[in-house]
């Protein structure tokens, strides 16, 4: 049994934010350096009382509208997000409920950003290709706006809010591996540099509060040392992948990389030498959806056409933690197994 991608829908939350009026907001920034820095024009931001939940709840229905899986299919649930909920009960728990799934599933949430949807994807072919499910819902969704101080105009014109679900299912094995394989990397020390710092149980927000440091439970990214991280840490992973893969890079039919911003992306891909037409570099109408903003990508990139079956696809994830993850796929979809 080999686990392969299904599937893919996601939800952007209704309301708006647009670089036009960001710009008003802070006039020494224009609509065109905010565009030339981020590529981003829309950002779609969760309502008050709008959570993680509600975003990946709407993603998952719009894939179970599109007739690709039965909800009883579904054997495990995986839910990526750093805003959860609650502090507990866990949100993959809730999500159950509310989608109506059978009580013999599994659910867990897993705490991770940027990296969260390739770790998602090798969390889930485990269990798949163990015998543990058959089906499995990966879902994603972050409201880091609700993060966020209205003042800090460096992180309000990269992010935005969105859920996205993906499905994997287990297909048989024809000799060729449909996802994998994977790299990880984790380096702790720069947790510091892209961190809410308040309430958590290390400092809760009473306290934070009562010292009279408010911000502290406000978003901080410090964006030189995440460039720098970044720049150091990603052609590598790129050059390793491609090792395990046994495949040189102009083999790779199209790479998508967690889509952090548009100067990061470019540099990037100037770094490792990818050509433009295999290399996705799209966040105009989204922003950085942060652990959403791979699957949205391949979406997108679907509907686009850029993506045939069989295309080998490479993914790479990378930030907050620092954490930092890779896969290559073949662009498989396993529709034909609906009834296996």
């Amino acid at each position: 049994m080999r686990a392969a991608i299904q599937a893919i829908e996601f939800y952007l939350p209704e309301s708006t934010l647009t670089t036009q009026q960001l710009a008003r907001e802070f006039p020494d920034w224009s609509v065109e350096k905010i565009d030339k820095k981020t590529g981003v024009s829309v950002r779609h931001i969760a309502a008050p009382g709008e959570c993680s939940s509600d975003l990946a709840v709407r993603a998952a229905e719009k894939l179970f509208a599109s007739e690709v899986c039965e909800r009883s299919e579904i054997d495990f649930i995986l839910f990526c997000t750093q805003s959860p909920d609650y502090l507990l009960p866990t949100t993959a728990c809730l999500i159950q409920d509310r989608l109506g799934l059978k009580t013999s599933v599994g659910a867990l949430d897993f705490n991770l950003g940027c990296s969260g949807y390739v770790y998602g994807l090798a969390l889930a072919k485990g269990l798949i290709e163990t015998g543990q499910a058959r089906t499995v819902l990966l879902l994603t969704a972050e409201t880091y706006s609700k993060f966020i101080n209205p003042t800090n105009r460096s992180v309000r014109t990269i992010f935005g809010d969105a859920g996205a679900a993906t499905l994997l299912r287990g297909i048989d094995d024809v000799g060729t591996e449909p996802l994998g394989p994977f790299l990880f990397g984790t380096d702790g020390r720069g947790g510091e540099n892209l961190i809410v710092k308040s309430g958590g149980l290390r400092q809760p927000l009473d306290e934070s509060l009562s010292a009279g440091q408010p911000g502290r439970h406000c978003l901080f990214m410090n964006g030189p040392e995440i460039f720098a991280f970044t720049l150091q840490t990603v052609p590598s992973v790129v050059r390793q992948l491609l090792a395990k893969a046994q495949c040189e890079r102009d083999e790779v039919d199209l790479y998508v990389f967690h889509q952090a911003n548009r100067y990061m992306l470019e540099s990037l891909r100037n770094a490792i030498r990818i050509k433009p037409e295999a290399f996705v570099n799209e966040m105009s109408e989204t922003g950085n959806t942060v652990s959403s903003t791979i699957p949205i990508a391949l979406k997108q990139a679907e509907e686009a056409g850029r993506l045939r079956d069989g295309a080998r696809v490479m993914l790479v994830g990378f930030g907050v933690g620092y954490s930092w993850s890779g896969c290559v796929l073949q662009w498989t979809r396993a529709r034909e197994t609906k009834n296996a």
